[in-house]
């Protein structure tokens, strides 16, 4: 057992930085958290990245400077930092039995929570009943093998806790902020009584005060209708008029005025994003005579504005397709604000290690008023582009021309917003 203090970088609502400072808890192993720690500021700068390249929480570190990432690896690394506990079990049986059941709970019920909650929130497709429903038969099949399992013993694996009861514990409690609502937990009860039980351990109690259990499972909300502009009035009940009625009414029916968005009040512009589009759909991107020369010749900066777009959580990222559909969702819910805004967004990487950025052509100089008609606008952050720096002209030129690479990730898949 070590004595040494670890750090351990995790933010306050990640579920696998809390098992990890459980396992810590009840292991005894000292580990301390940065009090100033900033997630999606710190874990992008240099000195962070310098210790964890790939720049994703939780990250570990030992004062000999032994570093992990990923949230497994750390949990099981510091489950063995005190093998007195017996939290990986005490015979290779006993730790295969362990990874037999974390992997059960990870891969079909902590997964399908997730897939579950982004479907919810647009983030990977336009909502799917089908589909919803398929994530959460799938999960309620693996919760009744692990309540079946429950009901004739404490634990998952032997007869005291094992970094199986924590690690599922900790993803039931996820699932109880989602999916695993008060009808679940009266059905699923043997898994209901064995997270009390572990949850109450007085080592443990402290990590997971805060866990908040929904009533109801999350539904989809649809976005709600806008108001029709032009309602047709109820047929009103026939009476004999005479023509010169008739005539009188007939000039005295008017539309009421379409509703004005404040970016058709800006100034004209000489810049046609439509012609833009025509321009980008029909040339080559790069080249003489491509559209990138034709934006140049064309582009109107008093007008018109050019920023880079990054999605702010892209740790949650796995499939490439999903991650390109997610993009497609976010198009979808722009879809009021066409005719101010052109844009080319790709998934760069490979699967489980990618990230979401491109670049908008948006009417005036304010992001927010174009992009905030999409509710999860603010799941992305938005940086303005100069052409007149070359890293951003580089930038802007290389989302366009779908060749762009960062940090040693490839363009893997892409869409356009026209």
């Amino acid at each position: 057992m070590t004595s040494m203090t670890s750090t351990l970088w995790t933010a306050s609502h990640q579920f696998s930085g809390r098992t990890a400072r459980a396992v810590a808890a009840l292991g005894g192993i000292p580990i301390q958290q940065p009090a100033d720690y900033e997630h999606f500021v710190d874990n992008k700068k240099p000195e962070f990245l310098s210790k964890f390249p790939h720049g994703k929480v939780p990250a570990f570190e030992q004062p000999d400077g032994f570093k992990l990432f990923e949230g497994t690896a750390i949990i099981r690394y510091v489950a063995g930092l005190n093998p007195n506990v017996g939290l990986l079990g005490k015979n290779p049986r006993e730790a295969a039995l362990i990874d037999q059941w974390m992997h059960l709970s990870e891969l079909e019920v902590d997964a399908n929570t997730h897939l579950s909650f982004l479907l919810l929130n647009g983030s990977i497709t336009p909502y799917n009943k089908s589909i919803h429903n398929t994530f959460i038969e799938r999960q309620r099949r693996a919760l009744r093998t692990l309540n079946d399992h429950l009901s004739t013993r404490t634990f998952f694996v032997g007869e005291r806790i094992t970094l199986a009861d924590i690690y599922i514990a900790s993803q039931i409690c996820r699932a109880a902020t989602i999916t695993f609502d008060a009808a679940a937990r009266t059905e699923f009860y043997h898994l209901i009584r064995h997270l009390e039980t572990i949850i109450n351990q007085p080592q443990l109690k402290d990590v997971f005060q805060s866990i908040k259990f929904v009533e109801e499972a999350l539904q989809y909300v649809p976005p709600p209708k806008e108001k029709e502009l032009n309602p047709v009035p109820p047929k009103a009940e026939k009476k004999r008029k005479d023509k010169e009625a008739e005539k009188e009414e007939k000039f005295d029916v008017s539309p009421e005025p379409k509703a004005k968005n404040a970016l058709d009040d800006l100034p004209k512009s000489p810049f046609n994003l439509e012609d833009w589009k025509r321009q980008y759909s029909n040339r080559d991107t790069r080249g003489p005579g491509g559209s990138l020369e034709w934006f140049y010749n064309n582009f109107d900066p008093q007008g018109f504005s050019l920023w880079r777009v990054d999605f702010k959580y892209n740790e949650e990222l796995t499939q490439i397709f999903m991650s390109s559909n997610q993009i497609g969702g976010f198009f979808n819910r722009l879809e009021a604000s066409r005719k101010y805004l052109f844009g080319s967004v790709g998934v760069l990487g490979v699967t489980n290690n990618c990230a979401v950025t491109g670049a908008l052509i948006l009417r005036g100089l304010d992001v927010r008023s174009v992009v905030e008609v999409a509710p999860d606008w603010e799941s992305y952050s938005y940086k303005k582009l100069d052409i007149s720096n070359e890293e951003d002209r580089a930038f802007f030129e290389a989302a366009l021309a779908w060749d762009l690479e960062i940090d040693g990730k490839k363009w893997a898949d892409g869409k356009n917003f026209k």
